[in-house]
């Protein structure tokens, strides 16, 4: 310990001395380590984020797809490499048909498109427009207010109402009334009937103009990708979510005409499924950024190398003395590394506070809840003590194989 504390002081006292030099060598590993912890929180928030929204469903919802396969999909256009296209698209007879099971309480299909929107003079292009079913409010989180959400009569009469959220309106509309006013989507006119005030979502859609009209209107009147409709699925209270899950898999898979030595020709996803598949995804950006950030600490590893080799050059004579007097080569060597690494963790320290700073300024400008996740802070400071020592091995050597006659005469 006292040759630890005896390093770590030398270290300091050199960086006051070459302030210049420690300066570059300083900022690469702060640049660094400060890409790592904003990586981490924002990845920490998102996550946090999807969590949340995943809480707002209900922890007993679960999703059927036409295809899901987690993670990231790669796909070259082929048949091989595409096997959603294997995949029959689901349909709102199988909706229905999930509906009427008495294991299911609430099935919510949807589907989406863009498009342009217009009110009087003003229109604004690719506006989100979504089809839902009328239990979308239920499910998705928030209110409607001012005025209210369609109702199944006109959902089934594809009644061209729309719900705008509150970023269209204000757009649309600035601080007049929207309720009751006509709007063009695609240049079919629809009647405001609400306001959706959105949840917090730390993926912006609140920041984004958004309209929801009922399902069969968007199938009616809006031009749309075919074939990639969804099912949000509630389980009735009094069932586990495993047996609603067999009932509706036993149902798709009746109506598809499946044999029982046959796969499944659709998706049904838990949301912990979910979660890993997103957590998989955000694992692999960390791991790039982690990938990236090492940049940064090459830089301040070729500053460490540089200005350790002119403090071996500067101590040479105090080497000679220390050897003289009975040093050993790995006290000399575990000096030196000592000096180094503390070296790099100063940049690494700073790298946190610049990386704090960021995460609090993306905080305050986004609705991303990021936080400095524990992990981030011990892969940051690990990452640049680990720099140091790699770095400063070869200084340290060359110090430890200093001969002490040699250095003793060195002036």
């Amino acid at each position: 310990m006292t040759q630890l504390f005896e390093g770590v002081g030398i270290a300091l006292t050199s960086l006051r001395a070459s302030k210049a030099r420690a300066a570059l060598t300083i900022l690469g590993v702060a640049i660094g380590v400060m890409v790592v912890v904003v990586i981490g929180s924002m990845i920490t928030g998102i996550n946090r984020g999807v969590e949340d929204i995943f809480n707002q469903l209900g922890p007993r919802t679960f999703f059927v797809f036409r295809y899901f396969s987690g993670g990231i999909n790669v796909s070259d256009g082929s048949d091989e490499m595409s096997p959603w296209r294997r995949m029959p698209p689901l349909t709102l007879e199988e909706a229905i048909r999930i509906r009427e099971l008495p294991s299911i309480q609430r099935v919510v299909t949807e589907e989406g498109s863009s498009g342009p929107v217009e009110y009087g003079s003003t229109k604004l292009d690719d506006v989100p427009i979504l089809g839902r079913s009328p239990e979308w409010t239920i499910v998705s989180g928030g209110d409607v207010l001012p005025g209210r959400s369609y109702t199944r009569v006109e959902s089934e009469a594809s009644g061209r109402v729309v719900v705008v959220n509150e970023k269209l309106a204000s757009e649309l509309f600035g601080h007049v009334d929207p309720i009751g006013k006509w709007i063009r989507l695609h240049g079919v006119r629809h009647q405001v009937i609400g306001v959706h005030v959105p949840p917090p979502d730390i993926f912006g859609e609140s920041n984004r103009p958004q309209a929801i009209i009922p399902h069969k209107t968007f199938e009616k009147y809006i031009p749309y990708w075919r074939g990639w409709m969804n099912f949000l699925v509630l389980p009735s209270e009094q069932v586990t979510v495993q047996a609603a899950i067999d009932d509706v898999t036993s149902v798709l898979r009746s109506m598809r005409g499946l044999r029982p030595a046959e796969e499944n020709n659709f998706s049904v996803v838990t949301q912990d499924r979910l979660l890993d598949s997103w957590n998989q995804v955000t694992g692999m950006f960390f791991l790039v950024m982690l990938v990236l950030s090492s940049v940064g600490l090459m830089v301040g590893g070729v500053g460490v190398v540089a200005i350790m080799m002119i403090s071996v050059t500067e101590r040479t004579r105090e080497i000679g003395v220390r050897k003289a007097l009975g040093a050993k080569r790995r006290e000399i060597l575990w000096q030196f590394l000592v000096e180094a690494a503390t070296l790099t963790l100063v940049g690494g320290a700073i790298g946190m506070v610049l990386g704090a700073v960021a995460t609090e300024i993306v905080k305050a400008i986004t609705s991303m809840p990021a936080a400095i996740p524990l992990f981030s802070v011990v892969a940051a400071l690990a990452m640049s003590v680990f720099t140091g020592v790699v770095f400063g091995m070869y200084p340290a050597a060359k110090a430890a194989r200093l001969d002490p006659v040699e250095a003793l005469r060195y002036e």
